[in-house]
């Protein structure tokens, strides 16, 4: 697959490949006329490729959407002629909640816990949006909520699905590139800010519910263009900045190859947090425990993004180049480059010269789910949470750590607990406005 293949096209293509070749079950079922009758919180962006990449699965039903901005419902009006659109979340749970198997939840990131845990309180099937949480401990509690219900439930980390992601996993266990001594993490995105947010208010569009759309995060004046409707991801206490947005799509791959847990140490090396504003240009280290996969007893890991790029030794054991986001996977026989969006390649080259992918058999992330949800309670998807909190909460611990830039922060994962700064843990969990909280969290 070229690595040039634009990410939205690439999504719709995975979808698209299954669709094509539906399972005997889903058939049997879609044929018998049972549906799975869903809501999706968002309407707009990721949201509708959400919706349009659930909407080629059979029995999908689409009831209803929540978006706090009005004006980004069109879409999914034209495409859902019937379905019933709310401005609230809330009401959409309180109104429709028997009327529904599932939910989507592809918000801004501060509100997918407070959402996911509201739906699951009526024993809705979830399917969130990276990251999975904005806190250590929310991922925590989702996970532990969809295990005691026996929720279906599955992170929209898509990309894990794909045959190039699941044929690293297969290449890194096979020991093709022997015992693993390091891996590096890169994303030239720049969900970052370091100029002070503007001050002032801008008028507040007529479509928006600017109330709604804050959620459970503090009041704060509107401005044009600072958070609504994409720059949010720059925000602290709204989205959680490039490590945030793509560490989840890029972590996945080597941490389930690897069959790592969770970090007992991160390190950010600047720059850090500044203005209410995550960074750009980060660089941090992870330190894991070792597994049977590793050569030593703990695995460095790394991730770069913006500007900051892995180092040159990296880039040469891959044939001299990086692309702008993927991983590289360093062991004792050699190393694997796989991009983010792409096929992944075997170096030495001349050493592994002839040498083929694994064949492994390609799924559909949101099929997946939807299967899942039709089979019943208890069944697991791929990115269920259980796997899912693990991966953002490593990615979170990164966060967190860049609050704190050159600093170790020693993590005690049982505990839940930074053990060599009591700062950090304040930014473990987060407080929120009671209103528009449905679930304890």
């Amino acid at each position: 697959m070229s690595s040039s293949l634009s990410r939205r096209r690439f999504l719709h293509e995975l979808a698209a490949a299954s669709a094509a070749v539906p399972l005997a079950a889903r058939l049997a079922q879609a044929q018998a006329g049972r549906k799975v009758r869903h809501a999706s919180f968002g309407a707009s962006g990721m949201a509708f490729a959400d919706i349009r990449s659930f909407s080629s699965h059979p029995a999908f039903d689409l009831v209803a959407v929540a978006d706090a901005d009005l004006s980004r419902t069109e879409q999914v009006k034209k495409l859902f002629p019937n379905v019933k659109v709310y401005q609230d979340w809330r009401e959409l749970l309180r109104k429709e909640h028997d009327n529904l198997d599932s939910v989507n939840v592809s918000t801004p990131d501060h509100m997918h816990a407070p959402i996911a845990m509201a739906a699951m309180s009526y024993g809705k099937h979830v399917y969130v949006q990276k990251p999975l949480a904005t806190t250590v401990h929310e991922t925590r509690m989702l996970a532990q909520t969809a295990r005691q219900r026996r929720l279906v439930s599955q992170m929209g980390i898509q990309i894990s699905s794909h045959p190039t992601q699941l044929a690293t996993e297969a290449m890194i266990r096979s020991g093709v590139i022997g015992k693993i001594t390091e891996v590096h993490t890169f994303c030239d995105k720049t969900w970052g800010d370091m100029n002070p947010i503007p001050a002032g208010s801008d008028p507040i569009p007529e479509s928006l519910n600017w109330d709604f759309w804050l959620g459970v995060s503090e009041k704060r004046p509107y401005k044009k263009d600072v958070y609504h409707p994409g720059n949010w991801r720059k925000r602290v206490g709204f989205g959680t900045g490039t490590l945030g947005d793509m560490g989840c799509h890029i972590f996945s791959t080597p941490i389930r190859g690897v069959n790592l847990y969770l970090p007992t140490s991160v390190t950010s090396y600047g720059p850090g947090s500044v203005h209410g504003n995550w960074p750009i240009d980060a660089k941090i280290k992870f330190v894991f425990p070792g597994t049977t996969l590793t050569a030593g007893s703990t695995l460095d890991f790394w991730w770069y993004d913006g500007a900051t790029r892995p180092p040159q030794n990296v880039a040469d054991a891959v044939g001299g180049k990086v692309p702008g986001s993927g991983a590289v996977i360093i062991g004792t026989e050699g190393a694997i480059l796989l991009p983010h969006i792409g096929a992944p390649t075997l170096h030495p080259a001349e050493k592994f010269a002839g040498r083929a992918v694994p064949q492994v058999v390609e799924r559909n992330h949101y099929h997946e789910f939807l299967d899942a949800v039709l089979k019943g309670p208890g069944t697991t998807c791929s990115a269920g949470f259980d796997y899912a909190s693990l991966v953002t909460e490593a990615v979170l611990l990164g966060s967190v750590a860049e609050h704190f830039p050159n600093e170790t922060l020693a993590y005690d994962p049982a505990a839940m607990r930074v053990t060599s700064h009591k700062a950090p843990n304040a930014l473990l969990r987060r407080s929120f406005r009671k209103q528009f909280l449905l679930e304890r969290l």
